[in-house]
Formats: C-alpha cells, sequence, structure tokens
C-alpha cells in the first residue's frame, strides 16, 4: 500500500492506545536509494529542528530513524533527490547527543544524499561560523558530508556546504548555511554562486525569517542580513528555507532582478513528540509547472491505524495553508534571467522537407516581406508559392514579421496575425498551384505551429488557421453543417477548442474532430494524419480525444486555393486569425510522431 493510500486509511480508521511497536528501534534497511534524474518530476525532503529527539537523557532517536527508514525504501513514487536538515540537530551540542545523531544518521549515509546545517542549540548561540571546532563539527563536517556525490565544496571553517543535484534535467544548487553565518561565510557563498551562475539555488538555513499568526513570513534580523548581502543580488536563489521559528509560514519577497523569491519557514518542534522527525516533501513538476509541498510524519504512518493514540492519528498530516499548498512557477521564465534554454538552431529546409513533401512554408528568409502581393516561397520545390493578400479595410499592422517561434521550429520566426471579425490577412496559393488539387488519397500529414495572445480578448469566434478554399457542395458534398463551407479546415471555436472538419474524397460525410481548449500565451505544434482511412489530430505531441472513426478517404477538394490564416464561407472570409501562426508542412503521406517537426527535445 503506497502512501496516500496509507494516509487515506490513517484517518478513516480508529484510534486505540498502543505501545512503540517494536520496529521503532530497528535499524533502518540497508536498502539503496532509487532515483529517476530524467523524469520531469522529483522531490526535496525537508527535515526541520530534531532537538527534541536528541535531548540528553530523554533522548530518542526512533521518530528520526523511521523517517529515514521511510525515505529509503518507501517513496520510490516522490523520486527524492536529496534530504536537508534545517539546523538544531540536537538540543544541546553535547557530545553524547551530536553522537547519537550523528549515529542515527549514518542510516542514509551513502544511499540518500543529504545535507546538515548548525543550529544555535548545536553550536551555542553566541558566535558564528568561525566558532572553531565542536562537537558538531566532528560528526557533520564537510568529512561526512563529501562522501555522498552531490557535495560540491564546504566553506573553509567547514561550517557552510554548497551540493548540486541533478535531477528532472538539469542541475540544481543547494547552500546550506551556518546559522549565523560570517561575513566571511557570505563571501564563501557569493563566490560558490558566482562560479555556477546558471544553476537555479535553495538556501537553506537555521534562521532567516519568522511567521506571524497568520502564516505570513518575515525576515528576521539575521535574515535581512543573508537577504541584504546574499539573496537579493543573485536571482537564481529562487527559494529559501528555515527552522528555528514557530509558527511555519511563507510570502513572497522580490529580488533586485524584480523576480519571485519563496520564502519558508518550517518547524515542528513544538508539535507531539518533538515533531516525531516530521518531513515536508517539496514534490517539483516541470512539466506543470508546480511545486506542490507536503507535510507529515512517517513514525506515525508506520503504525497499524487501528493501533494509534489520539495524538498520534492527529499529527500524521498536517494540512493548513502553510503545511500544505502548492507554487506556480514558470520555471523557464523565472530561470530565463541567469540559465536561458539552450535551444536548438535553426535548421534548414532540407532537413525537413523529403520527396513526399508537398508543401513547406517557413518565414525566415531574410528578404521577407509581408505587404499585399508579397510572396513566401514554397521550400518543398512543388510550387505551391504563397501570395499575401490583406481583407477590404485591414491595415498593415494586420500581418507582421515575428522573431517569436516554438522552441523546437526548424525557422526561428513567424507571422502574427492580428485579425478579427471582419478584419484580417490571408496567405494564398495562386490559382494554378499544385496543392490546390491534391486529393491525398495514400494519407497526408497536416504540421503547423501556433500561438494564441495573452490575454485573448476580442471576437475571435471560429477563426480558421488553413483551409481549401471552395464549397462543399460544389463537391458534392451536403450532408453536413452547410453546403457553402469548404471541404477542409482547422479552426478554433470560441471555447478555445481546435475543429479539424473534413469533406473526405469519398462518401458524403464530414467526419470532425475536437481538441481541449488551448492554453493561450504558449506555442503548439498541430498534426494532423490521415493513413488513408481515417484522421487523428496531434497537439504537441500527445493524440487528442475526440477523433471520429468514421472513414476519412482523401480530401474533396475542388481546385480552389489553400488559404493560411482564414477559413472561408461561400468564398467569403469574415474572420481573420489572430495569433502567431510558424512552420507550416504538408506531407503526402501519414507520419509518426518521432517524424514531426518538432526538435525532438521539444515534442
Amino acid at each position: 500500500m503506497d502512501r496516500r493510500n496509507l494516509l487515506r486509511a490513517a484517518l478513516a480508521a480508529p484510534a486505540v492506545p498502543i505501545t512503540v511497536a517494536a520496529a521503532d528501534s530497528a535499524p533502518a534497511a540497508a536498502s539503496t536509494h532509487r532515483f529517476d534524474r530524467t523524469s520531469p518530476r522529483f522531490a526535496l525532503a525537508v527535515l526541520p529542528d530534531t532537538q527534541y529527539l536528541f535531548d540528553a537523557d530523554s533522548s530518542d532517536p526512533a521518530p528520526l530513524r523511521a523517517t529515514f527508514r521511510y525515505l529509503l525504501q518507501e517513496c520510490a513514487e516522490d523520486n527524492v533527490a536529496f534530504l536537508t536538515h534545517l539546523g538544531d540537530v540536537t538540543e544541546h551540542g553535547t557530545e553524547p547527543e551530536i553522537a547519537l545523531a550523528g549515529s542515527t544518521f549514518a542510516a542514509i549515509d551513502g544511499r540518500l544524499p543529504y545535507s546538515v546545517l548548525a543550529g544555535n542549540h548545536d553550536v551555542g548561540s553566541g558566535t558564528t561560523d568561525q566558532r572553531g571546532g565542536t562537537p558538531y563539527l566532528s560528526t557533520f563536517g564537510p568529512q561526512r558530508l563529501r562522501r555522498a556525490s552531490s557535495f560540491l565544496d564546504a566553506s573553509p571553517d567547514g561550517y557552510n556546504s554548497a551540493h548540486r543535484i541533478s535531477a528532472a534535467g538539469r542541475q540544481w544548487l543547494i547552500l546550506a548555511l551556518d546559522w549565523r553565518i560570517s561575513d566571511a561565510g557570505l563571501a564563501w557563498a557569493r563566490d560558490l554562486l558566482d562560479a555556477h551562475p546558471a544553476l537555479p539555488a535553495i538556501v537553506t538555513t537555521h534562521d532567516l525569517a519568522y511567521a506571524d499568526e497568520q502564516g505570513e513570513a518575515h525576515l528576521s534580523g539575521h535574515g535581512q542580513r543573508l537577504w541584504d548581502g546574499l539573496i537579493r543580488d543573485h536571482d537564481q536563489i529562487f527559494l529559501t528555507l528555515n527552522g528555528h521559528y514557530w509558527p511555519p509560514g511563507r510570502t513572497v519577497l522580490r529580488n533586485a532582478a524584480g523576480h519571485d523569491v519563496h520564502v519558508h519557514v518550517a518547524n515542528y518542534q513544538d508539535r507531539y513528540y518533538g515533531g516525531a522527525g516530521m518531513i515536508r516533501l517539496y514534490h517539483v513538476d516541470l512539466v506543470r509547472n508546480r511545486i506542490d509541498v507536503e507535510t507529515f510524519a512517517p513514525w506515525f504512518l508506520a503504525r497499524d491505524p487501528r493501533a494509534r493514540t489520539p495524538l498520534e492519528a492527529e499529527s500524521i498530516e498536517l494540512t493548513g495553508d502553510t503545511d500544505r499548498f502548492s507554487l506556480e512557477i514558470d520555471f523557464a521564465r523565472r530561470f530565463a534571467g541567469f540559465a536561458p534554454p539552450a535551444l536548438p538552431a535553426p535548421r534548414p529546409a532540407a532537413r525537413v522537407v523529403d520527396r513526399h513533401t508537398a508543401a513547406y512554408w517557413r518565414f525566415d528568409a531574410a528578404d521577407q516581406a509581408v505587404t499585399d502581393g508579397a510572396v513566401v516561397t514554397d521550400r518543398s520545390g512543388k510550387g505551391n508559392h504563397l501570395t499575401v493578400r490583406r481583407l477590404a479595410g485591414s491595415g498593415a499592422d494586420a500581418l507582421t514579421l515575428a522573431a517569436d517561434h516554438h522552441p523546437g521550429a526548424p525557422a526561428h520566426a513567424s507571422l502574427r496575425f492580428d485579425g478579427a471579425a471582419g478584419r484580417g490577412a490571408l496567405l494564398q496559393t495562386a490559382a494554378d498551384a499544385p496543392l490546390n488539387s491534391m486529393t491525398f488519397l495514400d494519407g497526408y500529414t497536416f504540421e503547423v505551429f501556433l500561438k494564441l495572445p495573452e490575454p485573448f480578448v476580442g471576437n475571435h469566434a471560429w477563426m480558421g488557421v488553413f483551409s481549401w478554399e471552395g464549397r462543399s457542395g460544389d463537391a458534392g458534398k451536403h450532408s453536413g453543417w452547410s453546403p457553402l463551407e469548404p471541404t477542409c479546415s482547422l479552426n478554433v471555436s470560441p471555447e478555445r477548442f481546435l475543429q479539424y472538419v473534413l469533406y473526405s474524397h469519398d462518401g458524403d460525410h464530414n467526419p470532425t474532430s475536437w481538441s481541449h481548449a488551448l492554453p493561450v500565451g504558449v506555442w503548439h505544434h498541430v498534426a494532423i494524419v490521415n493513413d488513408g482511412r481515417r484522421s487523428i489530430v496531434w497537439v504537441n505531441g500527445s493524440r487528442i480525444a475526440r477523433n471520429p472513426t468514421r472513414p476519412a478517404h482523401g480530401v474533396a477538394t475542388v481546385g480552389r486555393p489553400f488559404t493560411l490564416g482564414g477559413t472561408s464561407f461561400d468564398l467569403r472570409y469574415d474572420q481573420g486569425f489572430y495569433g502567431w501562426i510558424g512552420d507550416t508542412r504538408i506531407t503526402s503521406r501519414p507520419l509518426r510522431p518521432e517524424q514531426f517537426l518538432p526538435d525532438r527535445h521539444f515534442r
């Protein structure tokens, strides 16, 4: 049973008193930490103040052992990359307390990368990281941390360390800073960040912010010093984590670059059993651009649900706004200032054209014009060139060249259409272009890159992306919505659903595909693949759900122009496209997704 099912069982089961389970005193199993560096999702485990578990003769490391056992055995689904302790490992920092903590941490040595930093209870309240030797440094200093492959460096005094992890296809930096970092320590941290300027960084320390009763975090006096001396001017720091204070809390501050820095306080020593080794998991998801945070106690989670005491049952998981929450972070945009994405170079037309390519248009020619009458060359060599024309009353701004493009598109350029009802611009093949009459009886693939503006405002209902001009009735098709609509078109509905309408060469029917609502402000690659029997629409390499099973053999063209940027009705264009259109390719055979236009890293 996985943890999520266990939590549901924990909340549903009655609680009765028990004694501490015998397994609590057992060492963590010698499991190998499982981590997938290629997954776009990973987790950072955060362990705040454990001091009451290492408190002279009342010490009880069992909860922390359970936490480590959980991290090693039960959370492959969470893909935990790293564990960071936020300081105050022990209550008094004595040799016996530190030794017991050190032996407890031995369970994860060499199995799970981690960092530890000194809190005031570990080293005393009146000193900085220049304090010299301590039992803490002897046990948790660089000589221990460097055993892990994630260890990067430590300050000369040994109390500050840096760790580099590989997760979700990139590297990340974690700084573990002493509770009272000195000027020398700050200089070391600045130098380390400057030496790794492209790594997104997380600062962990013991004292940086405290929270009010509403859960709003505020910089402490020492936290303000860290902000002024390190965090504010280093844009790569996007998250800070600290303990020391309770209650937990969070806030968002703006750094010198005007970007968000998330400031979080986590400390549960005031909870039952000194927090019982409670951890936070920061689930980082680069696909959804989110960090989902949850807080729970593995020690209580592992107990028999029928035998938990009331305090154990209520402490399994914390669900308040400061303990369970999500952060919306556009990682590519947030990190662009110091680590812009490595985009592929433009690919020449010859790389994406073969003997099956019926037409291929791109808009990156040095002398490309978009005035009325300008020609966009068909790079397939088949002579299906497009000519620009604006709808009556539309000005120059109805169609402009743009550098904006899908990151995986062959050409690094696009056309910006500023269309609306009664306004717009079209690109059409000549009256004698071969494409006008092609029926594609052996199958086809139509591809286009498009982007809808954000905000998406105005009247843009049923705007066309591309179409074959003509009346379906002229092709002998009368079963559809209207004999005046064209025989083949890709359109955008009022709800931003893609609509692919086809009157096939054979039969009198019009199978129509519908996508989900397209998000605005981002590029999409749309591919319509027909294998000679039916059509399938793909968006960003994913097959949409609403593809009809009705036969779709060929396209019932009537010899009129192919049009980019609009769909006609009764041969008239009343609604211009609104947004960007990039590379557009028509292939006279069905392609597999791996053969689509986007660079393989952006499919």
